[in-house]
């Protein structure tokens, strides 16, 4: 089986939890609920390498998938419609996809709000003010309210990474110099 076969079949199986629990929420007025869901979920995924092991792991039977879980999410508060889906997808073993799942909600909530989600990556974290500046250049870029997700990857050296949908500005200085040490190989 091909690796995009299998990332495909993550993100199709994430997709229809993310939709069916994105229209539930949004029919019953709950989308701010969600966010917040959608929100925490992608911090602990970010945050706990043991959350992804354990969510990707085979050894982990059923029933403990599903009560660590219910413990995640009664200690995280997430709203009882989240914790039902992420339940749901532990007992259908499922719950590997999770980070697809928070991603796809982020996209329809943003999708509702009329905001497009930017993906920005810089050497050092970010102040508010900077995170602000960013937000009202894309803005006036995209003609559309922005919503930032910022990361730090301290190997960029300096500078940012911006993705924001099919789009990329790479302005950091690894890809600078990456650039320079390409055209000295071809010069010499």
């Amino acid at each position: 089986m091909d690796v995009s076969e299998t990332a495909s079949i993550s993100a199709s199986i994430a997709g229809r939890y993310a939709q069916a629990l994105f229209d539930i929420c949004k029919e019953g007025g709950d989308l701010e609920a969600l966010e917040a869901d959608a929100d925490a979920l992608a911090g602990a995924l970010d945050a706990s390498d043991e959350l992804r092991a354990v969510i990707a792991s085979p050894r982990v039977s059923r029933d403990e998938m599903v009560s660590m879980v219910g413990a995640l999410a009664g200690a995280m508060g997430l709203s009882k419609m989240t914790a039902n889906t992420l339940g749901l997808m532990a007992e259908k073993r499922r719950l590997f996809t999770l980070p697809q799942f928070v991603s796809g909600l982020h996209a329809m909530i943003a999708a509702e709000k009329g905001e497009v989600e930017a993906q920005v990556t810089s050497a050092v974290a970010l102040s508010d003010e900077q995170k602000t500046k960013i937000a009202d250049l894309l803005r006036v870029r995209f003609g559309r309210n922005i919503k930032l997700n910022t990361s730090v990857d301290e190997e960029l050296i300096g500078g940012l990474i911006v993705k924001v949908g099919s789009k990329m500005i790479d302005t950091s200085i690894r890809t600078r110099l990456a650039n320079l040490q390409n055209a000295m190989k071809e010069v010499g």
